[in-house]
C-alpha cells in the first residue's frame, strides 16, 4: 500500500508544479483532495485490518505537516498552497517507525528548497540584471561602513588562516575557517535576498488581479480605515471585496517563489536516494 499512496502524491505533485509554476498557485481541489483521500483511505484500511495504525499513520502525518506547515507560513517563507500541499503529503504517506519516508522526505525539502530557492533567485536576478546591480548596490552602500571593513578583516584571517594551517589537517582551524566563511557567506545572502525582493518580487496590481492568499507588502487605507496589509499573512476574499469596493487602483503585492517544483524534486530524491543528510555524511 505505502507504493500505493507514494505513486498517488507523486501523481498530485506533478500536476501541483505544472500549476504552480504556471500560475503560482495550487488549486484547492488537489490539496484538500490529497489530505481527504489520505484520510479516507486510511480509514479503510483500519476499518478493513481492523486496526487503528493505518489511520493514527495518517494523522500523525498531517499533524506533523500542519506544524511545520504553518511555521513556514508564517514565517514568510511558504504561501498557503505549498502549505497545504505539505499536509496533504502527510495525509496520504503517514507516519510510524516502520515509514520513515515522509521524515526523510521532509529533511530533504529543506535541504533540496534552500537550493531552489537560490537558483530560482540567481534567475530572477539575471532576468532583471539592471534592476538587480542598482538595488544591490543601493542597499550595500546602506550598510555602516565599520561592519563592511569587519567583514573584509574576516575574509582576510580566513584565507591566511587557510594558508597557514589548512595544511597540517587541524580540525580546529579548519572548523575556524568554515565558521568564518559561512559568516561571511551569511552577509552577503541576506543583501542578495532583500535585493531580490525589492527588485524581482514587489510590484504594483490592480485588486482584479489578487487571488486570496496573495501577500500585500504595504499597509492599504481607505480614509484612514485599514484594509489589509503585511501583517494579514495573505489577503481575503473580504478583503479584495472591499478594495475592488472603494475602487482602489492598485495595491503593492509581494510575489512568491513557487515552491511546489522543489517539493517535487525532493520527493523523486527521497524515492531513489533516501536522506539526504545521511548521504552528505557517508560522503564526508
Amino acid at each position: 500500500m505505502l507504493w500505493i499512496f507514494l505513486v498517488l502524491g507523486l501523481a498530485v505533485l506533478v500536476i501541483g508544479t505544472y500549476t504552480d509554476l504556471r500560475t503560482k498557485e495550487v488549486p484547492d481541489w488537489v490539496n484538500f483532495g490529497l489530505i481527504f483521500a489520505g484520510i479516507g483511505i486510511h480509514a479503510i484500511l483500519s476499518a478493513v485490518s481492523s486496526s487503528w495504525l493505518p489511520i493514527i499513520s495518517s494523522g500523525i502525518g498531517l499533524g506533523i505537516g500542519v506544524g511545520v506547515s504553518f511555521a513556514m507560513y508564517y514565517l514568510g517563507q511558504w504561501g498557503g498552497g505549498d502549505a497545504k500541499m505539505l499536509m496533504g503529503l502527510g495525509a496520504i504517506i503517514g507516519f510510524d517507525l516502520s515509514n520513515l519516508f515522509f521524515l526523510n522526505f521532509l529533511i530533504n525539502v529543506f535541504f533540496i528548497g534552500a537550493v531552489y530557492g537560490l537558483c530560482y533567485g540567481v534567475y530572477l536576478a539575471f532576468r532583471n540584471r539592471k534592476s538587480f546591480g542598482k538595488t544591490f548596490r543601493h542597499l550595500y552602500s546602506k550598510i555602516p561602513l565599520i561592519l563592511r571593513r569587519g567583514i573584509f578583516v574576516l575574509l582576510g584571517l580566513a584565507v591566511a588562516f587557510a594558508i597557514l594551517f589548512l595544511s597540517l589537517k587541524n580540525m580546529i582551524f579548519i572548523y575556524l575557517i568554515s565558521l568564518m566563511i559561512i559568516l561571511i557567506g551569511f552577509y552577503y545572502l541576506f543583501i542578495y535576498a532583500k535585493t531580490i525582493e525589492k527588485c524581482c518580487m514587489l510590484k504594483y496590481v490592480s485588486p482584479s488581479k489578487l487571488t486570496e492568499g496573495d501577500w500585500i507588502a504595504k499597509d492599504v487605507k481607505y480614509k484612514g480605515k485599514y484594509i489589509t496589509g503585511p501583517k494579514d499573512l495573505g489577503i481575503s476574499k473580504k478583503q479584495i471585496n472591499l478594495l475592488k469596493k472603494f475602487k482602489i487602483e492598485k495595491v503593492l503585492m509581494k510575489d512568491g517563489i513557487p515552491f511546489v517544483p522543489s517539493f517535487l524534486i525532493a520527493f523523486v530524491f527521497t524515492l531513489f536516494l533516501g536522506n539526504i543528510l545521511w548521504q552528505l555524511i557517508s560522503i564526508l
